[in-house]
């Protein structure tokens, strides 16, 4: 844990081969990080800029796009979940994620035959499947979780799909007969890109609406009280110098939570950000938020509703990019 007695977790949000040989071990023994997240973008990324796949590469040129892409995750996926394991062995989290086929999205048997192919292909208890949460990804979880594979769902940016999560989830545990690890990825800064420019333009707070919004989230998952469930706050990056690289970690620290960022938020909150408890927030000040967007004529759930979709169809662009490049 970052910070032991709020059981509060850092986990990178970034995969990349030299980097796990280097700086992830090094973040590990300064006991900054104790996991790590990755997704298609990151994937795309790492893959398409870095010299340390080429000798892979080379030699998987008989497989597929998408054959290519799976050999090459499933080995960074493996290396950073044996890196890990020492935490994961000592109940310090130490779990790494990979996402199913963003394209399998609407089609439950298709993410959970492929969630439990890949789970299987890397063979580490310390791995979570990320399964994005629409209505096929609620069956996807609840049928891993029932195999006793760990679920990170996805995409999260309202209360009700955190619910549906917890249900599939609860469901999954009872036909496990155990207790398995899940986080719910709440997605943060994005809320604010969106609704930003227009709430300045109405002398309205900025940079608060995703706050608000995931730490209304964060209070019904805690609520829950179901057991290795958390709250993991995502999409925590801040775009520009207007606000502090750290702010979303620190605003959003909370008892019994993770945060994942990219690495050099973490650094920046690590050396500068506040150590103190952000969460629970008070009630009032979230509704009287969200009465003033309601005054300017902003659905917030319109708002949510859109970005979901956008961030499917961000995650499905990453990924063709990834394939079309292979």
């Amino acid at each position: 844990m970052y910070i032991e007695d709020l059981k509060f977790s850092l986990w990178a949000d970034f995969i990349e081969r030299e980097y796990l040989d280097n700086e992830f071990k090094a973040l590990i023994e300064k006991k900054i990080i104790n996991g790590a997240t990755s997704n298609p973008a990151i994937f795309k990324n790492a893959i398409l800029t870095s010299n340390a796949y080429i000798a892979q590469l080379e030699s998987l040129h008989e497989l597929s796009p998408k054959e290519k892409y799976e050999a090459v995750a499933i080995y960074d996926i493996q290396k950073a979940a044996d890196i890990l394991r020492p935490l994961y062995e000592k109940g310090d989290d130490g779990f790494v994620s990979i996402e199913v086929d963003p394209y399998l999205c609407d089609d439950a048997d298709a993410t959970i035959a492929e969630g439990i192919r890949l789970y299987n292909a890397i063979g580490r208890e310390n791995v979570m499947i990320k399964i994005p949460a629409t209505e096929a990804g609620y069956v996807a979880m609840e049928a891993l979780v029932a195999k006793g594979i760990a679920v990170n769902a996805t995409l999260i940016f309202k209360r009700e799909q955190a619910l549906f999560c917890l249900d599939a989830f609860e469901n999954g545990m009872k036909k496990a007969g155990k207790d398995v690890s899940t986080v719910i990825s709440i997605f943060v800064s994005r809320v604010d890109r969106a609704l930003d420019k227009i709430l300045a333009e109405n002398n309205i707070p900025t940079a608060l609406t995703g706050i608000y919004n995931s730490a209304r989230i964060y209070d019904a998952i805690e609520r829950s009280a179901l057991p290795s469930c958390r709250a993991l706050f995502a999409s925590t990056g801040v775009k520009g110098d207007s606000l502090p690289a750290h702010y979303y970690i620190e605003k959003l620290l909370a008892y019994n939570s993770v945060n994942t960022a990219p690495v050099e938020t973490i650094l920046a909150f690590d050396k500068d950000g506040k150590k103190e408890k952000a969460l629970p927030i008070d009630p009032t000040l979230v509704t009287e938020h969200l009465a003033k967007l309601h005054e300017i004529g902003i659905d917030l759930d319109v708002v949510l509703d859109k970005l979901i979709a956008d961030g499917l169809e961000a995650f499905k662009e990453a990924f063709g990019e990834i394939l079309e490049a292979l």
